[in-house]
């Protein structure tokens, strides 16, 4: 007797529940359900399209956990990167405007999450979350802090003090200098990160023009000499002319030991 495609497409979602995994393969469904190839692609493009599933590459794709409540469904966040990055085996920490907004630096929404990675680059799409995936190298990768969703997914973002580093190191991606020094000066002032915490994370992932400018920033902010040391000799002694603000002027004062033009202000902090 043939089944109608809401039959088949109740005994997809249950074949993947009753085994426990949310990754189904093309292919799978053939064999579970008895399909021809031409069947199961069917279905899968049917349930993709409702959505009932998400498609997390060609061929391999995303069940829910539970049967969905109002017949649709597609993964959260957590959920999306997840299952891209089990799929590759790769690591990941979440960073950029999500971030931002999770540490309150920004308000804005983020529509897409920019995740450094060790496996994968360019933009991809799971169900309804888009990702730009930035593959660095594996050393890159550190200093962050994972949470757990209310359905049980561990994500993984960038530390507070990470967050700042690469509002600095990679502020060209996003558009975050100077507001980042304004960042800065205010978590540590409020204590939410510690000025050695900060050098630390840009000695171990900044590159070396972003810790000559969180250097510069933190010696105008009167840090501690054991701090400004711990920068000055990750720097070495390349000190090529470097803008505060690298959209700015190129007129200031100079900050001798670190080569670095203090060009929005006489004094970068005074107008925070």
């Amino acid at each position: 007797m043939r089944k109608s495609r809401t039959a088949l497409e109740e005994e997809a979602i249950a074949f993947a529940q009753e085994r426990g995994n949310q990754f189904v393969r093309a292919g799978e469904l053939a064999t579970a359900l008895q399909l021809s190839p031409l069947q199961e692609k069917r279905l899968l493009f049917e349930l993709t399209r409702k959505p009932l599933i998400a498609s997390v590459r060609d061929g391999l794709y995303l069940f829910p956990k539970k049967t969905p409540l109002g017949g649709i469904w597609t993964p959260d966040e957590a959920t999306a990167i997840n299952a891209l990055m089990v799929d590759c085996g790769g690591q990941y920490q979440i960073t950029g405007l999500s971030a931002f907004k999770r540490y309150g630096y920004s308000n804005q929404m983020a529509v897409r999450a920019t995740i450094y990675n060790d496996m994968v680059r360019g933009d991809r799409r799971v169900g309804n979350v888009e990702m730009t995936l930035v593959k660095v190298r594996d050393e890159r990768l550190g200093d962050t802090e994972s949470y757990c969703t209310a359905d049980g997914e561990r994500i993984i973002f960038s530390s507070r003090a990470r967050t700042l580093v690469d509002a600095v190191s990679d502020w060209q991606r996003f558009d975050t200098l100077p507001e980042a020094y304004q960042w800065i000066y205010r978590d540590i002032s409020k204590g939410r990160v510690t000025a050695w915490e900060l050098a630390l994370s840009a000695v171990q992932y900044g590159g070396r023009n972003a810790v000559r400018r969180i250097g510069a920033m933190l010696q105008e902010m009167g840090v501690s000499e054991a701090v400004l040391s711990r920068l000055d000799k990750a720097v070495g002694r390349t000190r090529n002319p470097l803008l505060f603000v690298p959209s700015g002027v190129k007129i200031g004062k100079l900050a001798n030991r670190w080569g670095v033009t203090l060009n929005n202000r006489r004094n970068p902090i005074a107008s925070i």
